[in-house]
């Protein structure tokens, strides 16, 4: 996990939460039709949307060639529990559920074991609701990055770890407010009005 600790392999999935969370507008989840694949131009092989077909069941509508080459072919088509071994399919079609019901943000930590001529393979994955035209929260934007030798496919996983935020604790970033330039500062001191100097006078002429 050192790599994905350094966030070096994170780094797509930063860059789609980033995109993704410019987008709300209050506890409204951003609309499919606002995702813009030139946004997301420098990660896209990463990228997928899902469309949910049943209950806690999602296809893949589209998908990078990153999930191609984990799976050995094209997973268009497929539903993302096939990324997965059996034994955690249940946990991934709840978590599919409550991001499209809450909505909510689920992040996925996962591991394909080393065996069969295989290496030990990490992964982790972002899952961030999308209305459909429809307006319904039917779909989602994710990315799933892995670290290592994807060497014989495909590759399914085992969920190891998840975090999971309803939209309404997720903030948009606060808007920046300009500082004045440091040579263009004023002091901000407490105003004090120059006291005067009265000096009395007095007349000896009588």
């Amino acid at each position: 996990m050192d790599r994905f600790d350094s966030g070096r392999s994170l780094s797509p999935i930063r860059q789609a939460e980033a995109y993704w969370t410019a987008l709300l507008t209050g506890n409204a989840v951003p609309m499919r039709s606002q995702i813009d694949p030139r946004g997301l131009e420098n990660i896209l092989e990463y990228t997928f949307i899902l469309e949910r077909i049943a209950p806690g069941l999602a296809r893949f509508r589209l998908a990078g060639s990153h999930l191609n080459k984990l799976a050995g072919m094209e997973v268009r088509g497929m539903p993302m529990t096939a990324f997965f071994d059996p034994a955690s399919r249940d946990q991934i079609t709840a978590h599919l559920e409550r991001v499209f019901a809450a909505p909510a943000v689920a992040e996925l930590s996962m591991i394909s074991k080393g065996k069969l001529g295989r290496t030990s393979l990490q992964a982790r994955m972002i899952l961030l609701p999308l209305k459909s035209d429809l307006g319904d929260i039917s779909r989602i934007l994710g990315v799933m990055v892995s670290d290592g030798v994807i060497g014989t496919t495909p590759r399914r996983f085992t969920l190891t770890d998840d975090q999971i935020r309803n939209v309404s604790d997720v903030q948009r970033p606060p808007q920046k407010v300009s500082e004045p330039e440091p040579g263009f500062a004023e002091d901000q001191s407490e105003f004090r009005p120059a006291g005067r100097h009265l000096r009395l006078v007095v007349s000896r002429d009588d």
